[in-house]
């Protein structure tokens, strides 16, 4: 590349995050970062970077969309026989990492994660749009596919077999619930003097601290 990536950079110029502002409950100043998110980018504020770790210790990084926030912790559905189903099945601990560039802030959050229970993913499956339902029984996420065709021609396979039909959920698909055991929350400020304000869960309190950017 011939680009010049070194002049790529912008100043960050945002309001300081500091220790009365974030609070004590990094859950309700999660939620409050989240709804301004939806109220400032109508492009996917609910999308985050799922990172899990393989058998070998290898990471891995996919984006993929929050889809619930409450007192369980934070869930988001998937194919359960997916690379990051057959990661989270050796190592439950993963990490979540949300971006928001048009307000300068990022949200890491680390913990370990369980299935949610197969009538909350059969409740969100039926909320679904209909293509998606279909999608998700067409698709063996992650496995090899000889081409395109191959799987256009199954998910029509799945249109005429249940025309006319509820879609039903597929054994394998579901959610995951991770439950938080650390929360960061990033804002960039000028100078890259930003602010690092860090929670850590110690039994049912968490503990909060500033870190250095």
């Amino acid at each position: 590349m011939n680009r010049d990536l070194h002049s790529i950079r912008r100043d960050y110029q945002f309001d300081d995050l500091l220790e009365d502002q974030a609070g004590e409950d990094p859950l309700a100043l999660f939620d409050a970062w989240l709804e301004k998110a939806i109220e400032s980018d109508s492009n996917d504020p609910t999308a985050m970077t799922l990172s899990t770790v393989d058998a070998d210790g290898a990471p891995h990084a996919r984006i993929v969309l929050l889809k619930q926030r409450d007192e369980s912790g934070f869930s988001f559905f998937t194919n359960y026989d997916s690379d990051k189903g057959e990661q989270l099945k050796q190592n439950n601990k993963a990490c979540m990492t949300f971006f928001w560039p048009a307000l300068s802030r990022q949200v890491r959050i680390q913990g370990k994660v369980e299935k949610v229970s197969r009538e909350a993913s059969e409740t969100y499956f039926a909320s679904r749009p209909r293509a998606s339902q279909l999608a998700a029984r067409t698709s063996q996420q992650s496995h090899v596919i000889e081409n395109r065709g191959v799987l256009q021609a199954a998910f029509e396979k799945q249109e005429q077999d249940f025309e006319n039909k509820d879609v039903p959920c597929p054994d394998n698909w579901g959610g995951y619930v991770l439950k938080p055991d650390s929360i960061e929350f990033w804002q960039g400020r000028p100078s890259r003097l930003h602010d690092r304000v860090c929670f850590s869960k110690s039994d049912t309190q968490w503990l909060r601290v500033r870190k250095a950017p």
